[in-house]
């Protein structure tokens, strides 16, 4: 397989006016810098071959893109919400999988237990997780329970000072090499979604086993499993957050994760987009470049345009988080636009690259397959627009 994406389309820095601090511009910088030459050079061998990149993830911990959001005292580097979502951005333009690791580990797998853990079981772990000791998963689809959540068939029972866990969470990313998984169970199937709560399960628990997931479509350097609990026993004090809490914890822990979503989603486009106006300028088609051919030339505004629509929802999303104020609706529309973004202009840049946009020697056939998951993970683009409708009509 041909690896030319890798040296002819390294993406050029793009400014835009979005008032961002000093430190947030330099962790741009430092990330665009590590995507372009430390990505770029792996991200279509390892969708080709579906393998998940240790290595980078050795060097994504070692630049500390793992604890940019978290505070000092937990080992991280308290640069909020806005500058991990600029880490997640840079990456996921040249790569969606690796992207969607480093969204999954510190939106799913860390924040939660920083959040609801209490001090023992954030003391225990949180530091570990930022540190790249563990790397964090997040279990909450069921097979026979997605988009409604509540509707979640695991069970844990309280036996002593152990929680007895059985049932099966699917699709859950990073699980193969996670050190913790956080996941929802029914403690108490009479009250319904308020009978679910939320656990912390270690990866060396007795009864808990791992099934390697399918091969996917797009996001194939990133890895997936589902867990099986088999009596799985955990710590008592595992439990995240109050017992019959833990639809209302994972539904907050998904408003946050959709910011990063968004991101991912915004940097697959920008990094398709740059790609098609680059071969547009190269390719002479008619007597004139591409550029030049009013049809393609709308096609990358309008490309410009979403892309630049959704860049200010996710940023605006991620400082509301950053003020501590409510930012869920607006999470929801970042994602939902994002989202439906990247899959626009992936098709698109397809489309002005012709029969090399449909080849796997330029990146952006790869863009498009990755860019699908986001709009159906942490919530369906239809999941979204029910929680928009829900806030215009509440």
């Amino acid at each position: 397989m041909t690896t030319a994406t890798t040296t002819k389309y390294n993406l050029p820095a793009i400014e835009h006016g979005f008032d961002l601090t000093e430190d947030q511009r330099m962790i741009q910088e430092m990330v665009r810098e590590f995507a372009q030459n430390e990505v770029a050079p792996v991200a279509a061998e390892i969708d080709e071959n579906h393998r998940f990149p240790t290595e980078l993830w050795a060097k994504i911990v070692d630049l500390g893109l793992t604890g940019i959001p978290f505070p000092e005292e937990v080992g991280g580097a308290n640069g909020g919400t806005l500058a991990y979502v600029l880490a997640v951005e840079e990456i996921s333009k040249i790569c969606g999988s690796t992207g969607l690791t480093l969204a999954a580990h510190v939106s799913l797998g860390t924040y939660p237990i920083f959040a609801w853990g209490g001090d023992k079981l954030r003391d225990a772990y949180v530091p570990k997780l930022i540190a790249g000791e563990y790397m964090g998963a997040y279990g909450l689809t069921e097979p026979g329970a997605g988009s409604d959540s509540g509707g979640t068939r695991t069970t844990a029972r309280l036996e002593g000072d152990e929680w007895v866990l059985n049932g099966r969470k699917c699709f859950c990313t990073n699980a193969n090499y996670a050190g913790t998984m956080i996941v929802t169970a029914v403690t108490d199937k009479s009250l319904g979604a308020k009978g679910i709560s939320a656990f912390v399960v270690p990866r060396e628990t007795p009864g808990l086993s791992f099934e390697k997931g399918e091969k996917k479509l797009g996001m194939r350097g990133s890895d997936w499993a589902s867990l099986v609990f088999e009596d799985a026993r955990i710590p008592r004090n595992h439990l995240l957050g109050p017992e019959g809490e833990g639809f209302k914890t994972f539904m907050k822990t998904l408003e946050g994760g959709r910011i990063s979503i968004g991101a991912l989603g915004l940097g697959i486009a920008d990094g398709a987009f740059q790609v098609a106006t680059r071969y547009a300028k190269e390719r002479e088609a008619f007597g004139k470049t591409l550029a030049d051919q009013q049809a393609v030339q709308f096609k990358l505004a309008d490309m410009a345009l979403q892309i630049e629509c959704s860049r200010h929802l996710i940023y605006h999303s991620a400082r509301l988080k950053d003020a501590g104020l409510p930012f869920g609706t607006a999470a929801s529309m970042a994602k939902l636009h994002s989202s439906e973004t990247a899959m626009k202009v992936t098709y698109d840049a397809i489309q002005i690259l012709g029969g090399y946009g449909y080849s796997r020697e330029y990146p952006v056939e790869r863009m498009w397959r990755d860019a699908k998951l986001c709009t159906i993970g942490e919530g369906t683009s239809e999941v979204q627009r029910m929680i928009i409708s829900r806030s215009i009509l509440r």
